[in-house]
């Protein structure tokens, strides 16, 4: 999506402001979009079929979908499953429509496209069968159970993984050194105490880390010198609390629970606790955990030793 020459860039985030726009200056993701790998080699080829981005938030779904559409020769189309319905996606399709028979390709991009109903995500089916759109949608949730089986046989999944915390420094150093698009032009300096907790912290989040890098800058200036230094003591506040990837109702949820039980079924307290933690601090319903304490005390501990369903019928009261 090309901006307008009257848009102000330097009042856009951080996190948009360094966006990349080349495969060079993408960060992460090398199972997909290093050299000779399958997506990369789509891309360069400008051969894109329809597919579907599955990942958590801030590993780069969204920027994949805008390098995508600076490489291919196709019309690009953004659309958002948040803001868009039916009337949207029918004047959408018959653009595509006219546009094929002009011999243009249009590609579709649809963020969040699992917070589409089956109706709305039926409606792109006979377009995508007969070549009017390629689609490519984006979503944090498992595609196999949250997006239209019709739609997963005629795209290919590609799982997108959390950011390691060296990816992370090198955006967060990055943002410090641009000087066009970041703090290059500012005599701004990060502690390696300081970039170290933050790439540790943002989850393997890039948006996070440069979120936080942000409200850093913004409250680390002091009128008597012009240099810049960010602290642990300054990111610390910052972040305020170490990002955690848990949901309560999606895969997270499932994932973290089903550790919880088989952590206690191996015996294991220090990663029953563990996850037992994760899932309070992520706001998971206290009732739900005793419950699956309960089942766990009663059926796999059982008769092996009775007194272990009395002490977890107890634990709400403790």
């Amino acid at each position: 999506m090309q901006r307008s020459m009257f848009e102000d860039q330097g009042h856009d985030p951080l996190a948009s402001r360094l966006r990349p726009d080349t495969l060079e200056g993408y960060v992460g993701q090398t199972h997909l979009l290093g050299e000779g790998k399958v997506l990369r080699q789509l891309i360069e080829q400008d051969q894109i079929c329809s597919m579907i981005f599955w990942g958590p938030p801030g590993v780069g779904k969204t920027t994949l979908a805008r390098i995508i559409a600076e490489r291919t020769k196709a019309r690009f189309v953004d659309f958002s499953a948040v803001t868009s319905g039916i009337k949207e996606i029918k004047k959408v399709m018959a653009e595509a429509d006219h546009s094929r028979m002009l011999g243009e390709k249009t590609v579709l991009f649809v963020d969040e496209i699992h917070r589409f109903n089956k109706a709305q995500q039926d409606a792109f089916l006979p377009f995508v069968e007969k070549g009017s759109i390629i689609l490519i949608g984006a979503t944090t949730e498992n595609p196999f159970f949250e997006v239209n089986q019709a739609i997963i046989s005629r795209s290919t999944v590609f799982q997108l993984y959390p950011l390691n915390t060296q990816n992370i420094k090198n955006i967060i150093l990055r943002a410090i050194r641009d000087p066009e698009r970041g703090y290059g032009e500012l005599d701004l300096k990060i502690t390696e105490e300081a970039l170290a907790f933050l790439a540790e912290a943002s989850g393997g989040d890039a948006r996070i880390a440069l979120n936080a890098l942000e409200l850093a800058v913004l409250t680390s200036g002091t009128a008597d010198t012009d240099r810049l230094e960010i602290t642990l003591d300054t990111i610390s506040e910052c972040v305020q609390k170490k990002a955690i990837r848990f949901d309560k109702t999606g895969e997270s949820h499932y994932d973290n629970i089903s550790a919880f039980i088989k952590s206690m079924r191996g015996s294991d307290p220090d990663a029953a606790v563990f996850y037992l933690a994760r899932a309070l601090e992520g706001g998971e319903d206290i009732n739900f955990l005793a419950r699956r304490i309960v089942i766990c005390a009663s059926e796999d501990v059982g008769t092996a030793n009775p007194t272990a369903l009395l002490v977890a019928q107890l634990l709400p009261y403790v």
